[in-house]
């Protein structure tokens, strides 16, 4: 049922860590054993859920590992609103592997729909056991054009926002989410600002609120492997341009890191989350809500 009209359109942070989540599978660091040992310390997988309350629906961004707990954490904080569809930025392990629970094994959902690129929605239709998905009808593929706006509802709208991020299996997007009063920007994953033909600062001054990846806090901090193999921006080198950017006063919104890999200080108070908050940037929070109407 509709809520009233002046019912909020909501965003909220239902996760904010790598696609591996913390605890990491394998890993023995301090960080991993603690949250072993201490579900308090446990970080649910990044992702983004949108509320319409006026609509009486919800959406998510992303199908996350965390799938069945962060749809639960969903319906807690929006009570009537039931699940209206997802949308998916890219086929890397974290952001779309829960769609799993969708099929006739689990929930069984009927046209459940599903917004990604035209090649995101291949991979799906062309690749088991997604395509199952799609064949026996637990969802519905709505393509997406680049930068062209699609509605939600009368209220909310999204932009998918093409960016540069290890196209194996699809290409990737962000997405800028409109509501009736503010915008948010989404995008948990990217190779580089440097490689976006965008420039970052330009394009955070039309959102208030920012949510960028920020997996990675330094160069050193996974020993043996190749952090080119897994390009991600330093969370150094973000925190700087947003500080340029204000300098330059081009951006007026909040800018929040999430993603963050099992490995990344900023997880801890500590002289890393110090500096961040110096430059005026911090880091997301599950739970966090921000009224965009």
């Amino acid at each position: 049922m509709a809520g009233p009209s002046n019912a909020p359109v909501e965003a909220i942070l239902l996760g904010a860590a790598q696609d591996a989540g913390l605890p990491q599978a394998g890993c023995d660091c301090p960080r991993c054993q603690a949250a072993h040992q201490d579900p308090s310390r446990r970080r649910a997988v990044a992702c983004l859920g949108l509320v319409d309350r006026q609509a009486g629906r919800s959406w998510l961004v992303d199908a996350t590992p965390d799938f069945r707990e962060q749809l639960h954490a969903l319906r807690q904080a929006a009570p009537g609103c039931p699940l209206a569809g997802i949308l998916l930025t890219h086929a890397h392990m974290g952001h779309y592997t829960g769609l799993i629970h969708l099929g006739r094994e689990a929930w069984n959902t009927q046209e459940l729909p599903l917004f990604a690129s035209p090649a995101m929605c291949r991979f799906l239709r062309t690749h088991a056991p997604w395509s199952q998905l799609v064949d026996l009808g637990n969802v519905r593929l709505h393509p997406l054009t680049p930068d062209r706006p699609f509605a939600l509802s009368p209220r909310l709208q999204a932009i998918p926002i093409p960016v540069p991020h290890r196209n194996e299996w699809s290409d990737t997007l962000a997405f800028l989410v409109e509501g009736p009063a503010r915008r948010l920007f989404y995008c948990p994953d990217i190779d580089g600002w440097q490689a976006w033909e965008r420039d970052l600062g330009t394009f955070l001054g039309e959102a208030d609120v920012a949510l960028l990846d920020g997996t990675f806090f330094g160069p050193r901090e996974l020993p043996g492997r190749d952090l080119a193999e897994i390009p991600h921006p330093l969370a150094q080198e973000t925190a700087r341009r947003v500080r340029d950017a204000r300098d330059g006063r081009r951006v007026g919104c909040q800018v929040k890191l999430i993603h963050l890999n099992h490995t990344n200080p900023l997880w801890d108070p500590g002289p890393e989350r110090e500096w961040l908050a110096e430059q005026g940037v911090g880091v997301g929070k599950e739970g966090e809500r921000w009224r965009l109407g």
